[in-house]
């Protein structure tokens, strides 16, 4: 199957799938080992490291008020501009666990230096799992280390299952994109699904190419796509503590991308492409959930179309209408009068207009006949768009979308047993 299998993210022309056997940019290694802070064999740490010693990078985090440890170490004590090492585990967030966490963090970031031979400020640390539970410092450096000695170009198809927490399947792609300057590598691997809302999710994504950006260039762009993926998805309205994207660019293929050039632009694309395609895995996966929508916003107040969009995407019942593929456009028409609604009651009614995969349900506030056996169908895919106009068409007025999952009963089943 195509990496690219959404008709939401299509691939750009200049983009290729190298398919699901893998492989690093040039200048990367992988490596990953089970240390048993999950279940005992099952890999749990990773290493990612970047043989480039002119190594370029950028980062986002999470904008939680509680910061998990390794966010903290990454954003405060690292040089996030000059990453060479990532190094990450899961089965346990090191997230609440006081100076005692931190200490866990940095005894991490000193391991993975000393095991990839590089600065301890160029290594970033990350952690998933279970918040609130101490970390054992020893057997992470244990497990890193073992990491350390699988080091290997393919290596990011395990490092990615090392990542993993509840995730149903692993989420990662090698693309080749061929760029006016000559043709360069981009790959990702990613995990998620569930606690996810914006500022992200509960996930981790790590980015690499060989193609040669300035810190600047790679910072905006990250900065860029990040806002039209990761930033735009929600399984279940929840922020996380331990959000954190980053992209390392090590420049081995020689091909620089320079600011404002074609090459800048065609790259872009291919990070937009790579990072929204990511972002639709984690809510397809959203612990149990069977379908997935996307709301379209449209209206000519920004901060309504943003509060609508959000309120309509973490709407309970709008996610188990979803789930049962029942378009019952009413719960769409409830969120977004909740969303939009103030302390004294409406005059009038919001001029509202829905329509449900092309087909319109409501205009102006109020039901329109619509052919129902083809909207129950339409209901029943595994991609559901709902379209939504606020107030009059404004050719110049706000727009945003926001992917969500479902509400299955398996989502419930997962989170009630999650720490048990």
């Amino acid at each position: 199957m195509s990496f690219f299998d959404s008709r939401w993210v299509p691939r750009p022309d200049h983009v290729v799938d190298s398919g699901a056997a893998g492989g690093l940019p040039a200048g990367f290694r992988a490596g990953s080992a089970a240390a048993s802070i999950k279940t005992p064999g099952v890999l749990d740490v990773g290493l990612l490291v970047c043989d480039a010693p002119d190594v370029v990078s950028a980062a986002r985090f999470t904008r939680s008020g509680v910061l998990a440890a390794p966010v903290i170490v990454t954003r405060d004590h690292a040089r996030v501009d000059a990453l060479r090492v990532v190094v990450a585990n899961s089965g346990n967030a090191n997230a609440a666990t006081g100076p005692a966490g931190m200490d866990v963090a940095f005894a991490m970031q000193r391991a993975a230096a000393v095991s990839a031979g590089v600065a301890t400020d160029a290594v970033a640390v990350a952690s998933t799992g279970v918040i609130g539970v101490p970390l054992d410092a020893d057997v992470v450096a244990a497990g890193i280390a073992d990491a350390a000695s699988a080091l290997d170009a393919t290596g990011d198809v395990a490092f990615n299952e090392a990542i993993m927490t509840t995730d149903a399947f692993p989420k990662r792609a090698s693309l080749v994109v061929r760029l006016p300057s000559g043709e360069i590598r981009l790959s990702a691997q990613a995990k998620g699904a569930g606690m996810i809302e914006p500022a992200f999710a509960t996930m981790l994504c790590f980015v690499q190419t060989d193609a040669a950006l300035s810190a600047e260039t790679a910072d905006l762009l990250l900065g860029v796509c990040v806002k039209r993926s990761f930033d735009r998805i929600s399984v279940d309205g929840q922020l996380s503590t331990n959000d954190t994207v980053i992209l390392q660019c090590s420049g081995a293929s020689g091909v620089r991308v320079a600011p404002e050039s074609e090459d800048e632009r065609a790259f872009g694309i291919a990070l937009d492409a790579l990072l929204r395609m990511l972002a639709l895995l984690i809510v397809r996966d959203g612990e149990g959930a069977a379908r997935i929508g996307r709301v379209l916003v449209h209206g000519g107040d920004p901060i309504a179309v943003e509060r609508s969009a959000r309120a309509v995407a973490n709407s309970p019942l709008v996610k188990a209408a979803l789930h049962g593929a029942d378009p019952n456009w009413g719960r769409i028409a409830q969120a977004v009068g909740m969303a939009l609604g103030g302390r004294e009651p409406r005059q009038a009614p919001l001029a509202l207009d829905i329509d449900i995969e092309g087909i319109a349900v409501c205009r102006d506030g109020a039901a329109v006949a619509y052919d129902a056996e083809a909207l129950d169908a339409a209901a029943r895919a595994k991609e559901i768009e709902y379209e939504v106009r606020i107030g009059p068409a404004h050719p110049e007025g706000a727009e945003t979308e926001v992917f969500f999952s479902d509400l299955s009963h398996e989502y419930v089943t997962i989170n009630a047993e999650y720490t048990t």
